[in-house]
């Protein structure tokens, strides 16, 4: 068990299975497909994200560097969690971007379906983690990798 000190974004309690990508997450392409169409299991849409490409992120703990992409990512992370269709809650190992950190601000504020999100856990964060582990957070921002 390995544990990580964290910034929290959007407070709350987790516990889900991890999916990491060592690339940085483009989260209009990975979730376009699965909002606009009606994905039941939230399927990543990004071709050029091979560690999450055709994967579920529906409940998953998402693991990763950062987002990069659109300035859209915000809001698509927003509508994620109105319908019902995010990660269990995102887990970055460097600083969130504002529109990132906006989009999942809103879904806990103007949703039913609150998103915890951590930042800043580190390098040692995405090294240690892999997908298919258990990943928990407490409410200060602490990370446990489950082995």
């Amino acid at each position: 068990m390995k544990v990580f000190k964290g910034r929290v974004i959007v407070p709350g309690t987790c516990r889900a299975e991890a999916l990491v990508s060592h690339g940085g997450f483009n989260t209009l392409a990975s979730y376009q497909m699965a909002l606009m169409f009606g994905d039941k299991q939230v399927k990543c849409g990004d071709q050029n994200n091979a560690d999450l490409y055709k994967k579920p992120m529906l409940g998953k703990a998402l693991c990763l560097p950062m987002t990069i992409g659109s300035t859209t990512g915000g809001m698509v992370l927003y509508t994620a969690c109105a319908l019902g269709k995010a990660p269990a809650c995102m887990l970055f190992s460097k600083p969130i971007d504002s529109l990132a950190a906006s989009g999942a601000i809103l879904g806990d504020v103007w949703t039913d379906n609150p998103m915890p999100v951590v930042d800043s856990l580190g390098n040692e964060f995405l090294e240690a983690v892999q997908t298919g582990m258990m990943v928990s957070i407490g409410e200060n921002g602490e990370v446990t990798i489950e082995d």
